[in-house]
């Protein structure tokens, strides 16, 4: 995906019958039982036109915004209580009642499949997957869990978007080509250098850990050096700070580092690999410091050492943790 527009810009008239098979394939996809094969297809139909991508575009955004508060889904049950279907629905209808399924068994909600954009990306992970991938450049780019990211490379420039999730660039050097990673107001701008970009909806973070990064958010510019992290969102910068950059980074080698880390921030990280919720139930229990390096492949492997270490019960339920 080359460059950034928005769904309502057009670029192929309407077709009902693209649009009707796009939605067949987002809920295939998302049903949880989508195969390798069916994902590949998906490719293929995808990039057969630029009408198909555009029906893959809205469709995702449309299965995005189904389901997306409670608030939405009373109105569903309401209008369908008092306004029965007289007739049969087109297929885009039914939707609304597919979408509400997958949400009541927290797959929209949880992004079990990765966020929508994922869809209509370059590159993209699901829940709980960590990638890596050699760009044309010979730069790395290392995906974390449900991550999205586009790529635009001209002969001037080496211009990347983060849509959503993680990732860690391993950026190779070329003086001629700044490399720019754009995530929602801002970017970060490098020629060599190791540095990663957190996207948590309108907040993004950059963390160097090699190198210079200058990092722009409208007038505001900060030069970030090797073991420091700066935030933005829209209208502020925050100051920048001193961080352990290879441990906040340890994502890509597979582990998780924690260094006298609240059980609270523990479990809002630990919630970015599994599918569901994690609940803690005392507030006294929110507080407690957790120290110790984990494998990211078995996060459950965590919440035994928890339950050992403070001998408390952890409860796991479909899509729910509770931890006391």
């Amino acid at each position: 995906m080359s460059k950034n527009r928005r769904s309502g810009d057009r670029l192929s008239p309407r077709n009902v019958a693209l649009s009707d098979e796009a939605i067949d394939w987002i809920v295939r996809l998302g049903s949880g039982s989508a195969t390798a094969a069916d994902h590949a297809a998906f490719q293929e139909w995808h990039s057969r036109s630029p009408a198909h991508a555009e029906a893959a575009i809205e469709a995702a955004a449309m299965m995005e915004g189904i389901g997306a508060t409670r608030q939405a889904e009373i109105y569903r049950e309401i209008g369908t209580a008092l306004r029965p279907p007289a007739r049969p629905l087109p297929r885009r209808y039914l939707l609304a009642g597919a979408a509400a399924s997958v949400a009541i068994a927290g797959l929209v909600g949880s992004g079990t499949f990765g966020p929508a954009v994922g869809f209509f990306s370059d590159y993209a992970t699901g829940v709980g997957e960590r990638k890596r991938v050699v760009l044309t450049d010979g730069s790395i780019v290392w995906l974390n869990s449900s991550t999205a990211l586009s790529t635009d490379f001209t002969i001037t420039e080496r211009r990347l978007t983060l849509h959503a999730g993680e990732a860690l660039f391993e950026v190779a050097k070329d003086k001629a080509r700044p490399f720019t990673v754009m995530s929602g107001t801002g970017e970060a701008r490098a020629v060599g250098t190791v540095y990663a970009v957190h996207r948590r909806g309108g907040i993004s973070e950059v963390i160097v850990t090699e190198g210079i990064v200058e990092v722009g958010n409208g007038s505001n510019v900060t030069r970030l050096t090797a073991g420091q992290q700066v935030a933005y969102g829209e209208g502020f910068v925050s100051r920048v700070g001193l961080v352990d950059g290879e441990a906040l980074t340890a994502w890509s080698r597979g582990k998780l580092v924690f260094n006298r880390r609240p059980l609270a921030d523990v479990a809002a990280e630990l919630e970015r690999y599994q599918h569901g919720a994690i609940i803690i139930r005392d507030d006294r229990l929110k507080r407690l410091e957790v120290t110790g390096v984990f494998d990211l492949d078995d996060p459950a492997a965590l919440l035994r050492a928890i339950s050992a270490t403070i001998n408390v019960p952890v409860t796991r339920l479909p899509l729910l943790t509770i931890i006391g």
